[in-house]
């Protein structure tokens, strides 16, 4: 049986988005994903919660552009969620390197939501299969070179820091993504599919049809 709960849903940005505002009101830490589908989520979730005083927002992995360049992680999240809302963060940790990012993360206990996307390669994050950042588990943040476009160095959680959290949530949409959906979410955990390596204290899914139908 999986250990993950599985929903499959016609609109899985707004039900990304639900679960986004609703830790948003009850506070603690948020750590967010780069995609187009979470661009949409985050769009909706400032709509639905426009004050996020409460949370402090980090982020899973970033590429080492600048925060004005189309292929930041931030930049789309302040442009997506930030931007359009009332309050801002209590804090936001933007990944600016791998020894900054680790003092920020220092003493930090277990974040309360990790929102992860998922490759059509069963990438997270930016662990890609069988990269040796997959082995690092003593350090909570790591470089990486990239495992696929854009070809730009990346800084990424390890896979104990990402497991580190009270919920886990993966948003995956897309007939592409159907066989690394069914490799991370209900085959045996593995190297080739990173996905399947990471799990939070609870772990849940929410796709639509077509990324869910090999399930």
């Amino acid at each position: 049986m999986s250990d993950v709960a599985i929903e499959v849903v016609d609109d899985p940005p707004r039900a990304c988005a639900e679960r986004l505002a609703a830790q948003a009101r009850a506070g603690g830490s948020i750590v967010l994903t780069g995609g187009s589908t979470p661009r949409h989520a985050y769009e909706i979730a400032a709509e639905l919660e426009p004050d996020w005083s409460r949370v402090d927002v980090w982020w899973g992995d970033e590429r080492c552009v600048p925060p004005d360049d189309e292929r930041s992680n931030f930049g789309m999240a302040k442009a997506a969620l930030f931007d359009r809302l009332a309050v801002a963060p209590r804090s936001v940790h933007r990944m600016e390197s791998v020894e900054q990012y680790a003092r920020e993360l220092a003493g930090l206990g277990a974040f309360d939501l990790v929102l992860l996307g998922l490759g059509p390669d069963g990438h997270v994050a930016s662990l890609f299969p069988d990269f040796p950042t997959l082995d690092v588990t003593d350090r909570d943040v790591v470089g990486s070179e990239a495992g696929h476009e854009p070809f730009v160095d990346r800084i990424t959680l390890t896979l104990p820091r990402l497991c580190d959290t009270r919920e886990l949530l993966f948003l995956v949409t897309g007939e592409d993504k159907a066989d690394a959906v069914a490799r991370a979410l209900a085959g045996e955990p593995s190297r080739d599919t990173p996905g399947s390596l990471v799990r939070g204290r609870t772990t849940r899914a929410i796709l639509d049809r077509a990324a869910a139908a090999k399930l």
